[in-house]
């Protein structure tokens, strides 16, 4: 007798989809069931994995989108609709850290920040809050995961910004299931620690790069892997079910 899979018939947007985070959900959600769309910007990164989810029996569609640009997203939303068909999950993880002291006047890397951390992040509810709604509607699950981080309530020198960005999305996340929630749509908002992903390399902060370099050696990482089992378990919850605030830490991470 065939096993009928927890994420059948359910069709997944993931943003950030490249690499880390985005990367494991959308393989995870995909071997659960889902017809997953892959949104990220490096085309390559996006085919291949694709091709992987497809090798596996699943479906994917590859979409290179900067989810910076409010027309992109929205003309993504409009090409998954007719080719996967309407959207009852969404994982809303794209981000950047630059972190960076403000004596430095880094205001490139500030503004950076702030697009793809939260504009952008709004931009992805504004482009599918629609369908969402409408799969609740239906009677379905219909779920919204925006992936933010513990520096949403941290203070750490040099991260000031990328703390306030997280803080906002944490916040934001609180407000939407106060909006959409009565309407069934299960908006949940999911803070890891320290994930073992791309997210670091970006910085050229000498002392972040080295209090990061100290952590890695000082405790155990979470995974990439970790995460995408704690959003496909969030999202498989009965529809009546619904975790709003998810912390996860290693355990060695105080």
């Amino acid at each position: 007798m065939s096993r009928t899979l927890p994420l059948a018939g359910r069709i997944a947007v993931v943003t950030g989809a490249s690499s880390g985070i985005g990367e494991a959900t959308a393989q995870k959600l995909a071997a659960e069931g889902a017809a997953v769309a892959l949104l990220a910007r490096r085309k390559d990164r996006l085919d291949a994995l694709a091709q992987k989810i497809r090798a596996g029996g699943g479906r994917a569609l590859a979409l290179p989108v900067d989810a910076t640009s409010g027309a992109a997203v929205a003309e993504a939303a409009r090409t998954i609709a007719a080719e996967l068909g309407a959207v009852d999950i969404v994982i809303n993880n794209a981000g950047v850290m630059l972190p960076s002291g403000v004596e430095e006047h880094r205001v490139a890397d500030f503004e950076k920040m702030i697009e793809v951390n939260l504009t952008g992040a709004m931009r992805v509810v504004d482009a599918f809050v629609d369908p969402l709604v409408a799969a609740a509607r239906k009677g379905g699950p219909a779920d919204l995961i925006n992936v933010s981080s513990i520096a949403a309530h941290g203070v750490f020198p040099t991260f000031a910004v990328y703390c306030a960005t997280k803080a906002a999305v944490t916040h934001l996340s609180r407000n939407l299931r106060a909006e959409l929630g009565p309407k069934n749509v299960r908006v949940s908002v999911i803070e890891p620690g320290f994930v073992d992903t791309e997210l670091q390399g970006h910085m050229t902060d000498e002392a972040a790069r080295a209090w990061i370099a100290r952590a890695r050696q000082e405790i155990t990482w979470l995974t990439a892997g970790d995460l995408a089992s704690t959003i496909a378990f969030t999202v498989g919850l009965p529809r009546h079910v619904n975790l709003p605030h998810i912390t996860i830490m290693p355990t060695q991470q105080v």
